[in-house]
């Protein structure tokens, strides 16, 4: 596991990957075909950054990458009320992980354009089909928490990132964000130490699994 300390290198490490790959499925070899798109998973805790990492990395690697996040799996709200989640909204069990795992399998493949749900903040409500991932992209970039937690997800993604952060300085970034998007100090502060800091202690179980760790400088 390499410890990555800036986007250059992470960009280099996806590149590496894409040589193994290339070097393990030669022209002319009788292992089954393996696409030439890398699907590269970025998790981490809330508040980590990930939103940010993953977005200067898809511009760094230029116009044949693409993003697709996780957060565009949230159900619905009408949906979480009905459930009786809306109150720890952002838990593992708050996501159409079904969706999501067939959102990924279907950008691992490059032979189509296929389409994928985003998330809009303003309004906390998933956008289907928001996304265009066309047969030229060579990176798709997945973003999210539970990249690491799940599986299913996991076994679709050909390299991974856990970005590591100290506790503080994500909780103080959730605090501000929550409160950017509406809510009030003491209840923003309320969410990020308790709905979010649950989530990210059974984020940070599955960290392990990750390829590589992100520290940013």
């Amino acid at each position: 596991m390499v410890q990555a300390t800036s986007l250059t290198e992470v960009a280099a490490l996806i590149e590496q990957r894409r040589v193994d790959v290339a070097g393990a499925n030669p022209v002319g070899s009788r292992l089954p075909h393996v696409s030439s798109r890398l699907v590269v998973g970025i998790a981490g805790e809330p508040g980590a950054g990930k939103s940010t990492i993953a977005a200067l990395l898809v511009a760094a690697l230029g116009p044949t990458a693409a993003l697709l996040p996780m957060d565009g799996y949230h159900l619905p709200q009408a949906r979480l009320r009905e459930l009786g989640r809306r109150d720890r909204m952002g838990a593992a069990d708050t996501f159409d992980v079904a969706a999501f795992v067939s959102a990924v399998r279907a950008v691992h493949n490059s032979c189509t354009t296929h389409y994928a749900a985003d998330f809009d903040r303003d309004i906390e409500e998933p956008v289907p089909d928001a996304l265009t991932f066309k047969p030229e992209l060579r990176t798709v970039i997945v973003e999210g928490n539970y990249l690491l937690h799940w599986p299913e997800v996991l076994e679709l993604l050909d390299l991974t990132f856990f970005v590591d952060v100290p506790a503080d300085i994500r909780q103080q970034r959730l605090i501000e964000r929550h409160v950017r998007f509406g809510k009030s100090p003491a209840d923003a502060t309320a969410w990020a130490l308790g709905p979010d800091e649950s989530n990210a202690a059974l984020i940070r179980l599955s960290a392990g699994r990750a390829d590589h760790v992100i520290r940013l400088d």
